[in-house]
């Protein structure tokens, strides 16, 4: 089972595993539906790869002691450092050093807590810190590994991925993730020859691709691990023409094009005649330049009579990734078709997983890690509230605030990684804000500080146990907060896509009971004192579609209001939900509640 680790990726047999499969709403591999986001201790921001079995047995015992378990966290995930270096006898192993036990007793002392096990790996050769024991090529051997040792929850990263630049990969492998530069084509058949030249003929389609004076480039996909395109809408592009033709049967194609191994040109290859799950690939695979063979490159395509759309494109960089995730699927479903392990996709984001991450996964991470300088025993290591790249609070949520549609009970959820409540360099006002955008979003609730730093009843534990913002993370409505307004200007607030830091959200998210979450976030690090609100109307305008009763909300006289932070309540009458003042990087989150 799994690809050849040293040499290509696998032939794609199953359209499923396809792009133009990737909207259809269909799960593989039997991959259950209706998990909430889940909760639990991660050991990366808190320890890097210093993590041991003491101060992991410290942590499990420290979330019963402070009633979290009690709360919903559940899961005690041990990340990247955990393994030797490399594979004993093709199987992953426990580092001695650190973890002086095998996993299934560790395993079995969080059990015993009544809390749940994870794990971490890879798709590619090697794990980030550089074990020589990802995943690939082993995902059946390490998938019985990881269901004897009782685990129920999957980790798995990119790093060091064979057939994309991934973060430690050769950039090389470029040439896997785009299509050459594209000149011109030729199609021949029985007296019929047509020539079209990809800078006057072609269509540009999606985004990315771009004609230059005598090409087409930059064919493929985004890559989504820094902070720049937008997440919604086209992620990649193709370059098609229209061909028409006097009969239908088989016609010769042959492309001129410029093969490379770097961003923008690479050396894979797929040509597709139609749209969407009726179009048929005739083509997928390394394609040489037109000087390299006598001949040109010649590809065999069947068209109908009248009018063709053929397509040229790389869609690998999604397709390869999935299927590298549904292998390590394939290989728990074989080891055990009744396993309930939850996969959480680590990909960074980098090859727009809210697209495909659905078909296999629980959540996908949206974006490079939160923060790059994690702790270790004794030291907290240190968050940033907002950062030109990804390693900051605020560079997650800009790009998950507006990925609301990819979510859901039968889909699965956005990651924007670990909290970093309880590291240096944020606020307590900046702790709660973080908490209360993460819970409103229906990220996974993962926490991410030493927990022997936290004391029941304190400010930190009053910020990851406040049970009514939980609530919303866990409203078995299962929907995502939409944002409904913005301070900066915008035309459709829940879309677009927003860096710049002074402003001000408001975000709304309908509950099982009937009410509604509204929270106000100050993105900016001065107070705000504009005042800010949003009536009924508005509310329903964005989410009415998604709510229980909509007009239920609508028509009622009177509504509750609770403030989730303070617990005050408060009556109103006229269906427009203010506030006056928030503090710098500060929020408020209010539970309305109609007809109380």
């Amino acid at each position: 089972m799994g690809e050849n680790c040293n040499n290509r990726p696998k032939d794609l047999k199953n359209e499923e595993y396809r792009f133009d499969a990737f909207g259809n709403g269909r799960v593989l591999l039997q991959k259950k539906k209706g998990r909430l986001p889940a909760m639990g201790w991660n050991s990366w921001n808190a320890f890097g790869s210093g993590n041991t079995e003491a101060l992991t047995k410290a942590m499990a015992d420290a979330m019963v002691e402070l009633g979290l378990d009690k709360l919903g966290y559940q899961y005690v995930v041990l990340d990247d450092g955990c393994y030797k270096p490399e594979r004993i006898d093709g199987k992953l192993a426990n580092e001695t050093g650190k973890f002086p036990n095998d996993f299934r007793a560790l395993s079995d002392y969080i059990h015993a807590r009544g809390l749940k096990f994870g794990m971490y790996n890879d798709i590619g050769t090697n794990l980030c810190a550089g074990a020589a024991v990802g995943t690939c090529g082993h995902e059946d051997v390490d998938a019985k590994s990881y269901l004897d040792w009782g685990v129920d929850f999957l980790k798995v990263d990119n790093c060091y991925y064979l057939w994309d630049n991934a973060t430690f990969s050769e950039a090389t492998n470029a040439k896997y993730v785009y299509a050459p530069d594209i000149r011109s084509i030729r199609i021949t058949g029985e007296d019929f020859c047509a020539e079209l030249s990809a800078v006057q003929d072609g269509i540009l389609q999606g985004k990315g691709a771009e004609k230059k004076e005598d090409c087409v480039t930059g064919i493929g996909t985004f890559d989504g691990t820094g902070p720049g395109p937008s997440p919604v809408g086209e992620q990649s592009g193709e370059l098609w023409f229209h061909v028409t033709t006097p009969e239908a049967g088989e016609y010769v194609l042959t492309i001129d094009c410029v093969p490379g191994e770097e961003v923008g040109r690479g050396s894979w290859l797929q040509v597709a005649v139609g749209t969407g799950e009726d179009s048929v690939l005739f083509y997928d695979d390394f394609i040489a330049g037109k000087e390299e063979q006598e001949n040109g490159n010649e590809i065999k395509i069947t068209l109908q009579a009248g009018d063709n759309v053929l397509r040229l494109m790389n869609h690998r960089r999604q397709e390869n990734t999935l299927s590298s995730y549904a292998a390590l699927l394939e290989g728990l479903n074989a080891a055990d078709s009744e396993h309930d392990v939850v996969l959480s996709i680590c990909e960074w984001g980098k090859t727009q997983p809210q697209n495909w991450g659905y078909k296999v996964g629980d959540s996908w991470r949206i974006l490079n890690d939160i923060t790059f300088r994690v702790g270790a025993d004794g030291d907290p290591g240190v968050g940033t509230w907002t950062d030109d790249y990804t390693p900051s609070v605020i560079s997650q949520y800009n790009k998950a605030v507006i990925m609301d549609e990819f979510a859901g009970l039968d889909k699965g959820w956005n990651d924007p990684d670990m909290l970093m409540v309880g590291m240096n360099g944020l606020t307590d006002t900046m702790y709660r804000t973080h908490m209360a955008m993460w819970c409103m979003m229906n990220s996974p609730l993962m926490l991410g500080l030493d927990l022997r730093r936290v004391k029941k009843g304190d400010a930190l534990w009053q910020i990851i146990a406040n049970e009514e913002l939980i609530a919303l993370n866990q409203d078995s409505l299962g929907v995502q907060a939409k944002r409904i307004f913005t301070s900066v200007e915008s035309q459709v607030p829940d879309q677009d896509y927003i860096r710049e830091y002074d402003r001000v959200d408001i975000l709304a998210k309908p509950l099982a009971d009937g009410s509604v979450a509204l929270a106000f976030f100050n993105i900016s690090q001065s107070e705000r004192k504009d005042g800010y609100g949003v009536d009924v109307a508005e509310i329903l305008k964005y989410i009415g579609s998604k709510m229980v009763n909509a007009d239920s909300f609508k028509q009622a006289a009177k509504y509750q209001v609770r403030d989730l932070w303070s617990g005050e309540t408060a009556v109103n009458t006229s269906g427009r939900f203010e506030i006056k003042t928030l503090e710098a990087c500060g929020n408020v989150v209010l539970r309305i509640t109609p007809g109380v």
